[in-house]
């Protein structure tokens, strides 16, 4: 069954924001966009690149109303000293959120159940707590955030404009289409 259109599970979970530990629950997503990056592990080699990749475009998903947060199966002890230590991490000024007993993994279909870690997973998530996006690939493949962010905005727009849809390769502010029978067939 696909996660798609679906309402998030109820959670709760604890994160690292800024110098801080906090809490970060399905109540904490809802009212405004969210977008979950689940990532294997901290302190591993490819996962840095994706938070740096995610904190340079920071401003960008804020600027759209959305909230970014990164998910491992590992504490937010553990994302304390790896914000720390790594000066790609050490870039994030969003939560780093710890899913040490794999409720969030599990819950996102992305649990490795042999490792105890996770797939690379990332949701686009509504105001109302309902996923919109979702891509899940295998570990050995870091993400392209911009990608993320285009996802984030086409999903927006089709919320704001829902007789209209986002043809392949949309970016904000180009054409859409509205489906009709005149266009089967011409497109």
């Amino acid at each position: 069954m696909s996660l798609i259109n679906t309402q998030i599970q109820p959670f709760e979970a604890n994160a690292y924001l800024n110098g801080e530990f906090i809490k970060v629950s399905d109540r904490t997503l809802k009212g405004q966009w969210s977008v979950l990056i689940f990532m294997p592990a901290a302190f591993t080699f490819n996962c840095p690149t994706e938070i740096e990749d995610a904190a340079d475009h920071y401003a960008e998903f804020q600027k759209a109303g959305a909230e970014v947060y990164i998910v491992t199966t590992d504490s937010h002890f553990a994302h304390k000293i790896w914000h720390e230590t790594s000066p790609a991490v050490g870039k994030a000024q969003f939560p780093l959120v710890g899913d040490p007993t794999h409720q969030l993994t599990n819950a996102f279909g992305v649990h490795i159940q042999e490792d105890g870690m996770a797939l690379r997973g990332t949701f686009v998530i509504n105001p109302e707590g309902v996923i919109k996006t979702l891509e899940i690939h295998s570990n050995e493949i870091a993400r392209d955030v911009s990608e993320t962010l285009r996802k984030l905005k086409a999903a927006q727009f089709t919320a704001a404009n829902p007789n209209q849809v986002c043809p392949a390769k949309w970016k904000e502010g180009e054409k859409t289409l509205t489906p009709s029978l005149d266009l089967v067939g011409k497109i």
